[in-house]
């Protein structure tokens, strides 16, 4: 399969691709080096940075401290996107906006090569952050970098015999995964996410964003392993 990207390319990178179980700085290096390649070829990168397992870390150490809400739960996820943007912007720092993107329209210009951007509110993933950024800065798709390397039709995990999409509907990807977010959902492309970018007719691709040869491919359009949901 495959796919031509535009001049500015939106990645939502999986905060468990950055920080599997500790700070990957191999694997940053590695994506720091492609992504320098295409911005010498005059392309354009927002990266929206997830929150991962060291979300998922202290949300579980406030529920068995205290009790939270959904809400708590959010914020905290929050705040572990920042902490990866801030590091994502170091990793560019001759490149990238000084500014990370933690509200809509704080940055309302592309100025730099690459923009980094964080979750913004309560009630929904990164995902949703890159979607509207797509939207807002005329870009027709967003690259799903996380850990699923396809949507499939089950919990591929569980199921051996779970079946991989190679392209998909939103209205049909919307009836596989939950009809609500919450914290620290497990899913290709999070509901409210996919409800916006079926909205405003963004399309997805959910790559595995660890394949480096992968995303390599899909950034110069030849044949990758993936799922194009529109």
């Amino acid at each position: 399969m495959k796919y031509t990207l535009g001049r500015t390319v939106v990645i939502s990178l999986g905060g468990s691709v950055l920080c599997p179980d500790s700070i990957d700085v191999t694997y940053i290096k590695h994506l720091r080096k492609l992504i320098l390649k295409f911005i010498r070829r005059n392309r354009r990168f927002i990266i929206v940075t997830g929150g991962g397992r060291i979300c998922r870390v202290y949300q579980k150490a406030a529920e068995d401290i205290a009790g939270v809400t959904d809400e708590d739960k959010d914020w905290i996820g929050i705040h572990s996107t920042r902490l990866h943007a801030h590091l994502m912007r170091t990793a560019f720092r001759k490149e990238a906006s000084p500014v990370v993107i933690d509200s809509r329209h704080r940055i309302t210009k592309l100025k730099y090569p690459v923009t980094i951007a964080s979750g913004w509110r309560p009630g929904r993933s990164t995902d949703y952050i890159a979607v509207q950024l797509a939207a807002d800065f005329a870009v027709p798709e967003v690259v799903i970098a996380g850990k699923p390397d396809h949507v499939y039709d089950r919990d591929h995990q569980r199921h051996f015999d779970a079946r991989p999409f190679e392209v998909l509907a939103w209205k049909k990807y919307r009836r596989i995964v939950p009809s609500k977010w919450s914290p620290g959902m497990h899913a290709p492309v999070d509901p409210v996410a996919a409800k916006l970018a079926g909205e405003r007719r963004i399309k997805a691709i959910v790559v595995n964003g660890r394949d480096m040869r992968n995303m390599l491919n899909l950034l110069t359009g030849r044949d990758f392993k993936g799922t194009i949901i529109e």
